[in-house]
């Protein structure tokens, strides 16, 4: 009976890690929802459109993403951090970020490469990238 005690507790501790709810400090639900929804040349550049939306239990003060910028070759034409701002719990917005110098026909990929910031209240700081779920509309491959 004591050995049946152990490997059922040993089991539960090796399982507790897989569960991603635990890791990520977030329910399945809650999640901050990253949208590449356009690309569009602007005056000098490029201007990125993003839909966002924040449906943690709780408000993001500020959020930002390190994000690389490929070409049609697959190379890195730059990196480049892209302040989102204020994500208020439960809403949805629109961001637009002009790159100068980048041609919009030339991008094939954008890849978030990491959260810089994620602040506020009852935020973790690693909730922005840990509960990030993206997609793309705009045709351009996009996500971690």
């Amino acid at each position: 009976m004591r050995l049946a005690a152990s490997l059922l507790v040993l089991t539960s501790l090796v399982a507790m890690p897989l569960a991603p709810a635990a890791a990520q400090g977030a329910s399945p639900e809650q999640h901050v929802s990253l949208d590449l929804n356009a690309l569009q040349p602007s005056e000098g550049g490029c201007r990125l459109t993003f839909v966002v939306a924040n449906n943690l239990a709780t408000p993001v003060d500020r959020a930002a993403f390190e994000m690389a910028l490929f070409d049609k070759a697959g190379v890195v034409d730059r990196l480049t951090v892209l302040d989102f701002r204020s994500l208020p719990a439960g809403k949805t917005k629109v961001s637009r970020f002009d790159l100068k110098g980048v041609d919009c026909a030339n991008v094939s990929r954008v890849l978030i490469n990491d959260a810089t910031e994620c602040t506020g209240a009852g935020t973790a700081p690693d909730a922005c990238l840990a509960a990030l779920k993206t997609q793309s509309t705009s045709g351009v491959s996009f996500g971690r």
